[in-house]
């Protein structure tokens, strides 16, 4: 069970493959009927990559590679959740994008760039933009 006394971390990794990014639908917690990114709980001892790569096995049953630090984000959008979202980008390596927690959202797909699927997830433009400009939220 959650404490909502105090802020949660998250850890998101955005993955990309082939110019494509790796997004489903939201279903049950925050973000519902939202598309986003792979992610979790940081674990107690868990580094920021382990975190990723669990939470990409565990979800999409997905390896990645050259994970890399974006940036930190103060969410507060979806209360009464309170979270410091740590987000990553990592490069597909190997696996077939498999739905593993259906309970959690909808099939995983490769969306292009240009046409990412709607409503986004509220971090993920914020994500997008870091990517090109390197702003911090």
């Amino acid at each position: 069970m959650l404490n909502l006394s105090q802020p949660l971390v998250g850890v998101v990794v955005m993955v990309f493959k082939e110019g494509k990014v790796l997004l489903h639908k939201r279903k049950g917690s925050h973000g519902n009927n939202e598309y986003g990114s792979l992610g979790g709980h940081l674990e107690h001892g868990e580094s920021f990559e382990e975190c990723a790569r669990r939470e990409c096995r565990e979800e999409a049953g997905i390896e990645i590679q050259n994970v890399r630090f974006l940036f930190l984000m103060n969410v507060k959008r979806y209360a009464p959740k309170h979270y410091v979202h740590i987000n990553l980008v990592a490069d597909w390596k190997s696996g077939e994008p498999k739905n593993m927690e259906p309970d959690k959202g909808g099939e995983w797909q490769w969306y292009d760039l240009e046409k990412l699927p709607s409503p986004l997830f509220y971090t993920e433009p914020f994500v997008f933009e870091s990517l090109k400009t390197g702003q911090n939220y």
